[in-house]
Order: C-alpha cells, then structure tokens, then sequence
C-alpha cells in the first residue's frame, strides 16, 4: 500500500509526496504535531496537516530569513527570534561568534522536544549556551521590551491559528519599540501567489510600513511551500538591505551556507511586476 500526504496550497490545488513511514504523532495544547519519512524530502514536521520543515529544503528558508540582516549589519550582537521551534534559524544565527545572545520564544514546548528527537538537522544548536529559550506567546514576550534587539526574526506560522497574533499592527509595532536605534525586522512574509496568501502578504506589508522608515521585501523558492514562490520582509530604522550590504566583511567570515550569498542576497530584492504591485497597492 502507497501512502501519500497531501496538503491544500489554495482551494483548488494540493501538493503531494509520498510517506515511507509515519515517525510521530502527537497534539499539544495549541496543535497537532506530525513528523513523517518521505521518499523525496526526508522527515517532515507538519502542524495541523500543514508543512513547516522538510530536511531538503529547509536551508532555503533558513538561510535566507537570516543572513540577509546578518549581512547587512554584521555587527549585531543581540538577537530575538519569535517562532522557529524547529531549531533551523537559530543554528543560522549560531553560526555567528559576534553574536552574544539569543532570546527564542515558542509558544509550543512540544514542538520544540519533538523536533529534538526527530529533527536533529534543525534543532542541533537550541543547546548552544547563547540561545535563551521561552516557552510563551511572542506578543506577550515582546511587550516589555524596549530598545534592546539588534535584530527580531519573525520566524512564524501562518496567519490563522497560533501564529495570528505575530501578524497584527500592536505586534509591529511592538517590535519597532523592541528594536535599538540600528535595529532591524526580518518576518515570514507569505506568498504572492495564490489569492488568499496574497492577501495575508498584502495585510502584513500594510502593517510594517506603518512603523518602520526603511521597508523592503525579497523573495526565495521554497518547493514545498504553496506556489513555491515565497517572501521575507525586511525592516530596519537605519539599514537599507542594498544600500548598506556589507558583502566584503560578510563573505571574509567564511561561513558555510547552502543557498545564501552576497550576490543572491542583491538578486533577492528584485521583484516580479506583479509582486511590485501587490506591494504598491497597500503603500
């Protein structure tokens, strides 16, 4: 017998790979957990039947909503990542020895323990001594933070479910206010593509631009996201991504990414006419 996992990227399209094996199932107080053997991908986590991480294509993902801002201002010490339980943007951000400490909050504890036993890959750096973790609601978190991050990466699930509250204006907003003076905002950016997730985007966008002088948005393909097509948001109050790219200083480190480099990372900010005028229509 065959077995398959499909999930729905729009109301009238699903993507399919097939299960070699169900690892685990679980559900915890916010959502249901999975992690599958596929045959093309490797492990998959899942969260209410849909994809978050697969091990060939994750350091797509995590290269990009990481060394964009890395690059940019080499010099950032002190970082917050809301989300990402599943380790993979803060093995990223540990490749860095200027950075001295790591605040990340999860909402979801088990996600974080199951992706420790099944998703080594990813999950490999959360021991590391700079990672702070928190098991709470990011909006809450972010609250009581003033002028403290160099950097916040919005590593976030979709726009419904836990994840919501990471995509409202008092969430931006309190990221502005979370932020230094050099401080810079890096999110989860949705898809242009299909209808629905256009509009997440769309809403998003809207948002950020409210709060921030400096507002770009790149893209990326992720083959397993819906449309494959997808973007990162990059505010910042001081920083411009193009303008100020640090590419010598970055590409001295020596660091060894799979996806990311200085040239991608230009390539990035050139966008499709139509992704250009989604973007035009909220600013």
């Amino acid at each position: 017998m065959k077995l398959w996992f499909t999930e729905n990227h729009s109301p009238n399209v699903t993507f399919s790979m097939k299960v070699d094996e169900h690892l685990y199932t679980g559900k915890s107080e916010f959502q249901k957990i999975d992690i599958l053997q596929t045959a093309e991908f490797g492990r998959i986590l899942t969260l209410d039947g849909l994809v978050m991480v697969t091990e060939k294509d994750e350091f797509i993902y995590h290269d990009m909503i990481t060394h964009v801002a890395m690059a940019t201002n080499p010099s950032i010490k002190k970082v917050l990542v809301i989300g990402a339980g599943d380790g993979g943007t803060v093995r990223e951000l540990t490749k860095y020895a200027t950075i001295e400490h790591i605040d990340m909050v999860e909402i979801d504890k088990m996600v974080v323990d199951v992706c420790k036993e099944y998703l080594p890959q990813t999950a490999s750096k959360l021991d590391d001594p700079r990672v702070h973790l928190h098991f709470e609601d990011g909006l809450k978190f972010i609250r009581s933070k003033n002028d403290e991050y160099d950097l916040i990466i919005v590593d976030s699930t979709d726009p419904f479910g836990p994840g919501e509250g990471l995509f409202t204006k008092e969430f931006y907003g309190n990221c502005y206010k979370a932020l230094n003076e050099e401080g810079i905002l890096v999110n989860q950016h949705e898809s242009p593509f299909y209808e629905e997730d256009a509009l997440g985007m769309q809403r998003a966008h809207q948002r950020i631009i409210g709060f921030f002088p400096i507002c770009k948005v790149y893209q990326v393909h992720i083959p397993t996201y819906p449309s494959g097509h997808w973007l990162f948001g990059f505010a910042s109050k001081k920083f411009d991504p193009i303008k100020d790219l640090q590419a010598d200083d970055w590409n001295n480190l020596g660091l060894q990414t799979k996806y990311y480099n200085t040239d991608v990372h230009v390539g990035s900010f050139a966008l499709p006419n139509y992704v250009k005028e989604q973007l035009e229509d909220v600013e």
